[in-house]
């Protein structure tokens, strides 16, 4: 496949994964799995919005002169952030090593130092992913979704020590 048509096939896929992922949905047993379908198809949702951007940019810049190049700049950047796109369900947890501070979700720092009669200790919290039984059927879907294009998908929840 040339790389004209890198973006189509990639917004293909992904449009064909949303549709699964909503069809899929109506057999959910139970609201958390309701909601993972929701997050997921909302998070398919934004990459087709980026591909679509550059997709837009691309017509731009074969349509019309470009004699700044910001439109090939643009385009670029958006090539950029969709090459790191990733989807994170459920928890995300940001650690700062250097000082030894965690968030979960983007919320408040939280110190993970302690110190005691025995010393100072460091504890964070650590990410488990859900097991493919917790995901009932998504799991299929979002082992072909990463397989197939290439986005990386993060399924888990904090747990703390």
């Amino acid at each position: 496949m040339s790389d004209d048509w890198h973006y189509v096939h990639q917004l293909a896929v992904l449009a064909g994964f949303k549709l699964i992922v909503l069809a899929n949905r109506i057999g959910c047993e139970g609201k958390f799995l309701l909601e993972l379908h929701d997050e997921l198809a909302e998070w398919l949702a934004a990459a087709i919005a980026r591909l679509r951007s550059i997709m837009a940019l691309e017509r731009q810049l074969a349509s019309e002169h470009d004699d700044e190049g910001l439109v090939a700049l643009q385009r670029h950047g958006e090539e950029e952030c969709f090459a790191r796109f990733r989807i994170t369900l459920l928890d995300y947890l940001e650690i700062d090593f250097d000082t030894h501070e965690y968030r979960v979700n983007c919320g408040e720092w939280h110190n993970a130092l302690s110190a005691d009669c025995d010393g100072i200790e460091v504890r964070y919290p650590s990410l488990v992913a859900l097991t493919d039984d917790e995901l009932g059927t998504l799991a299929p879907i979002v082992g072909a979704i990463g397989s197939e294009t290439g986005i990386a998908i993060s399924i888990a929840r904090v747990v703390y020590d």
